[in-house]
């Protein structure tokens, strides 16, 4: 009994040893060829093994190799159910099994079985499929012994202690039973993790439209006001010249931001300079400043007149992130105020202060700042923020920002300067 009991459990060890491994095979079911072949390794194993460690019962050599046999040929198609069947003839002819035409012949109405029921196994719902996994299984020991029993004239152990007989085959479909409902499961998880990762995907491509169209719509706003500015009366050529010059450097900014976003799965090597601070406050107190008067905003600059404020990055991304901070700055002063733009120096460091007088902010939205998908406007996505930010850290910048609910928000940004 104990004997019994110790090559029993051994059976259903090596039966449940492919459901550990399944996993990675279901990772390669987009290459059917090469997730066939990893099933019908492990499930051969498994007929293998099961039939190098028998049953003994009731003068019979038993075992549970219908089971791997099933569950790998429902869930790998004909080809491995026909290679699982010639495995089991194979493991057979090879230990010495007597009988081997006859066992062929009680063997084959099981696959005629199989075939019928595999066309219309992948439709069935879970229950379904393991009522009729268990009735394949059961079926299939039951007509194979049947006729084998019968045509080597020992039809009598077929009704020798059917208790115990019973006993084996409720025992074989428990087994079975469970085989099919964690496969289904896995496969179901699967199924839903492939869902998330897709709708994930789309997630990110709307935000990041999203993120496209709100980078390119503030060149677009600059040149917009530009535009209006050049149909000004009376305009000298002096300033025409340089309105003109700012909306195209402005539309060569969106092609920019349009190539970066294109290129983000394969970056083009960023154009390294030299980049005068002043310079650039300068400019961007220009391509603000349509903006800012058509919201009632005041812009101050206020410049360290040093000629060694420089620091090193890609001169269009820096842009970039200093017009997105502007900008931000000024639709947080919805009436109207002032936008501060500062440069210093501060122990070889240079610092850019802009600062607004607009609603604030608290010290929790300020941690969340430029983390993905979080704004303080209504219709933000906060990619502009995170973008901005980003560029900025990868220049070896800092970020500091004090901010008071009311009063208006400090963003100081430090580099080092070379």
């Amino acid at each position: 009994m104990i004997g019994y009991f110790k090559d029993l459990l051994l059976n259903i060890f090596i039966i449940f040893t492919p459901l550990f491994f399944y996993p990675y095979i279901h990772k390669t079911k987009s290459r059917i060829l090469l997730y066939r072949f990893l099933l019908y390794i492990l499930f051969s194993i498994a007929i293998i093994s099961t039939m190098s460690f028998p049953i003994h019962l009731n003068g019979l050599i038993y075992d549970f190799r219908s089971i791997p046999l099933i569950i790998g040929s429902l869930y790998g198609g004909l080809p491995v159910s026909i290679l699982l069947y010639l495995t089991v003839l194979l493991c057979r002819h090879f230990l010495g099994s007597p009988n081997e035409f006859i066992y062929i012949a009680a063997l084959l109405p099981s696959f005629v079985l199989f075939v019928f029921v595999y066309k219309v196994y992948s439709s069935l719902k879970l229950t379904y499929k393991i009522i009729v996994s268990v009735i394949l299984c059961s079926l299939i020991k039951l007509i194979t012994f049947t006729i084998y029993l019968s045509w080597t004239g020992r039809t009598e152990l077929l009704f020798d202690k059917p208790l115990a007989t019973l006993e084996t085959y409720v025992l074989q479909g428990i087994i079975v039973g469970l085989c099919v409902y964690v496969i289904e499961f896995l496969n179901k998880y699967f199924h839903m993790q492939e869902e998330v990762i897709k709708s994930e995907k789309m997630k990110i491509v709307g935000d990041m439209a999203a993120s496209v169209a709100h980078e390119i719509r503030n060149p677009l706003t600059t040149v917009r006001g530009f535009i209006e500015l050049l149909g000004t009366a009376y305009l000298d050529k002096e300033k025409k010249d340089f309105y003109k010059r700012i909306c195209f450097e402005e539309l060569d900014r969106a092609q920019l931001i349009i190539t970066d976003y294109l290129s983000l799965a394969k970056p083009d090597p960023e154009v390294i300079e030299k980049i005068n601070i002043n310079d650039e406050i300068s400019y961007l107190s220009n391509v603000l400043l349509t903006y800012a008067n058509y919201n009632n905003i005041q812009i101050n600059e206020t410049k360290l007149k040093d000629n060694s404020l420089i620091i090193v990055g890609d001169r269009y991304k820096f842009r970039q992130a200093l017009i997105n901070i502007g900008k931000n700055a000024i639709e947080a002063m919805q009436g109207g105020g002032v936008l501060e733009l500062k440069t210093n120096k501060s122990n070889d460091h240079v610092v850019i202060v802009i600062s607004d007088t607009g609603n604030g902010m608290t010290s929790e939205q300020i941690k969340r700042l430029g983390t993905p998908y979080y704004s303080t406007k209504e219709k933000g996505t906060g990619l502009g923020t995170m973008v901005s930010f980003g560029i900025i850290k990868k220049m070896n910048g800092k970020i500091e920002i004090k901010s008071e609910i009311g009063k208006g928000t400090e963003f100081k940004l430090i580099f080092p300067n070379r």
